[in-house]
């Protein structure tokens, strides 16, 4: 057994893995730091291993982590926990288990005619050390994928768990500190005071997962020691239904993504648009919607509530600003701040300048607005920040091409909701104010790696000729080139 995991049956390090304060945090961050440059993890017996341990983790204590999940939001669907966090989890180890070997490989790369006979080289090297920052939605999985993609590409780890889920971040802490030695992962606990320490320690990659605002302030935290950041956002995610489309179909999609964690989702539809004539008819069918796959809301474990009471108050202010007439409950039951419970809620054709329409929504409530024509749908989402995902339900081809081209977005699904980012060969990332680069799969590994340039000379090659002083054969080959 290497020294950068430990399992149930060898002794625990006298340094412990989790961390809760300032002083600890600097000082591990330092060893991580002197261990990554003295003994960078290269094989890939290592990193399998790494990835074997975390599958263990994760087998062991799936059952302890979804209470503690379950805990934190006072209501988590088990069958949410265990398809968006567990089942996610395993599926994207086992795809790093079965091409990490190959990733890792110093690869070919093509040189031109003019230099041969040397050689290009692209050698995928360890960064060295990873900070990740987790948000409190998805707490499991957002810890589980980045560390997933940052063990295979060699690197060691330290955690930030959000402070809105604390139950979970113990949870976690623990069973990170049973399994892997703290030369490897660190997971780190405590309020925002800690975070901002986090932020600012000089990682070789930095991720964060969580709102705008505050990737503003992680992005400047990181700048004075130009640590490299990923910033996986959110915003406001549109959806266009084409005239053309089931509306059946696409109703049943889209609510499948907004009830999902209650809405609590960087990429759940934030606002629908559609023609004026179909919102009575989707909002009938939302109603119906409910009824089959959410009965009896008040006392069903499917349903997710709202993680605490200040995110309750954000989004029942968000609905006090709009008219009684425009807001259209799905269910008989009302928001519960006691309980935390929000049924969907279809909102029809907000004020643009509304709460509701300027902010990131992150709960069940959906807006309705109207448009004619497609371009005016396009406008419509070109003048606003560009989203991290977009939505296209319809049959046209044309028109569905039509919004790929002229629209840009961290991803899209057409037809379909969220799914996107589960998928191991895609990419999953925003753009401008959804994010900074994309991670998942290969794009993960490489993401966390130095993809370093190499360029292999013969001892038998031509540069000489390329010397100066610069004479006839040298001019008459630049001539070739420069015209």
């Amino acid at each position: 057994m290497d020294s950068t995991q430990i399992d149930n049956s060898s002794s625990v390090s006298s340094s412990s893995a989790i961390i809760t304060n300032k002083k600890d945090l600097q000082a591990q961050f330092l060893r991580l730091q002197k261990l990554s440059r003295k003994e960078p993890i290269t094989d890939w017996d290592t990193r399998k291993s790494q990835l074997e341990t975390l599958e263990t983790l994760l087998s062991k204590n799936k059952d302890k982590l979804t209470s503690a999940i379950n805990a934190d939001f006072g209501q988590r669907s088990e069958g949410e926990t265990k398809f968006a966090e567990l089942f996610s989890s395993f599926t994207s180890i086992s795809h790093a288990k079965k091409h990490g070997e190959s990733w890792m490989k110093t690869r070919k790369a093509p040189v031109s005619a003019v230099y041969l006979p040397a050689r290009n080289e692209i050698e995928p090297q360890p960064l060295g050390v990873v900070g990740i920052m987790v948000p409190w939605n998805y707490p499991l999985y957002l810890a589980i994928g980045p560390m997933i993609d940052a063990i295979t590409a060699g690197n060691r780890i330290m955690v930030k768990m959000s402070e809105a889920a604390p139950k979970f971040a113990q949870a976690f802490a623990e069973a990170i500190e049973k399994h892997f030695s703290p030369e490897m992962v660190n997971v780190v606990v405590g309020d925002v005071d800690i975070a901002v320490a986090f932020s600012e320690l000089p990682f070789d990659h930095l991720i964060y997962t969580g709102s705008t605002e505050v990737g503003k302030k992680v992005m400047a935290a990181a700048a004075p020691n130009l640590t490299p950041v990923t910033l996986e956002l959110g915003g406001k995610s549109p959806v266009i239904v084409l005239d053309n489309a089931n509306l059946e179909s696409a109703v049943n999609r889209i609510m499948t993504g907004k009830a999902l964690n209650a809405g609590q989702t960087c990429i759940a539809p934030d606002y629908v648009l559609l023609n004026r004539k179909y919102h009575e008819q989707f909002t009938s069918l939302a109603k119906k919607w409910m009824q089959k796959h959410y009965p009896k809301i008040t006392t069903n474990k499917d349903y997710t509530h709202i993680i605490n009471s200040a995110q309750f108050v954000r989004v029942q202010k968000y609905l006090d600003e709009i008219p009684k007439e425009n807001v259209h409950h799905t269910t008989e039951v009302k928001p519960d701040i006691n309980s935390r419970l929000m049924p969907p809620i279809i909102v029809t054709e907000p004020t643009l300048d509304s709460a509701l329409m300027q902010n990131e929504i992150f709960a069940p409530v959906l807006p309705l607005i109207h448009y004619e024509e497609l371009d005016e749908a396009i406008a419509f989402i070109n003048e606003r920040p560009r989203p991290l995902a977009l939505y296209i339900f319809g049959n046209s081809e044309k028109d569905i091409k039509r919004i790929r081209s002229h629209t840009v977005s961290g991803g899209v699904c057409i037809n379909e909701i969220v799914l996107h980012a589960l998928q191991h060969e895609l990419p999953f990332g925003g753009v401008g104010h959804s994010g900074i680069g994309a991670y998942h799969g290969k794009i993960g590994f490489e993401r966390f790696s130095h993809m370093k340039p190499v360029l292999v000379q013969p001892k038998v090659n031509a540069m000489n000729l390329l010397q100066p002083p610069y004479g006839v054969v040298f001019n008459k080959f630049m001539s070739m080139f420069i015209k």
